[in-house]
């Protein structure tokens, strides 16, 4: 699967088989991470592969009880440290939260290549998932992805060109309109 593929297949796949991931298979999530860009190549992250059953269900309920996280074998939690990031960041701070981002963007691309679904969380309370997860104080938790094969092989499906707008609304050359 070429990149623009799996860009046009991803979707926020909210229901998980209990299907293992094979090792090999996690190793390449792994890799997928490791390799995204940062700014200044700082590399200001750390990301927890949290497998214990448990453990995701106390994730699961830290994000606002969606339960159904626990149910992907594997929940990816992405966190920033802003300390170690670029600081030059127009108004934004430090790099720290873009580049985990673009981090786990390469994750879930990377990860429908390999037939798995994922869906960022972004609604979730960073206190409890910090204190399960025993995350220092100065690291930010950016975002929680499980991972997953889909209970349902739909559930991965290349994207209809109706349910994207056209063009002509989101591209201009040159000036904003």
């Amino acid at each position: 699967m070429n990149v623009l593929e799996a860009i046009k297949t991803r979707r926020s796949v909210r229901s998980y088989s209990s299907q293992p991931i094979p090792e090999e298979v996690l190793d390449r999530m792994r890799q997928a991470l490791r390799y995204a860009p940062s700014a200044c190549n700082l590399q200001p992250w750390r990301f927890i592969f949290v497998v214990d059953p448990e453990l995701r269900r106390k994730v699961a309920q830290a994000a606002y009880d969606q339960l159904w996280i626990a149910e992907a074998p594997v929940i990816v939690i992405g966190c920033g440290l802003p300390e170690q990031a670029f600081k030059g960041m127009g108004g934004y701070g430090s790099s720290a939260d873009i580049d985990v981002t673009i981090a786990l963007d390469h994750l879930t691309l990377a990860a429908v290549a390999e037939g798995l679904g994922t869906c960022w969380i972004g609604a979730f309370d960073e206190e409890k998932v910090k204190r399960l997860l025993e995350v220092p104080r100065q690291a930010k938790v950016v975002a929680i992805i499980p991972l997953g094969y889909p209970a349902s092989p739909g559930l991965n499906a290349p994207l209809e060109e109706s349910q994207r707008k056209p063009t002509a609304e989101v591209f201009s050359t040159d000036r904003y309109g």
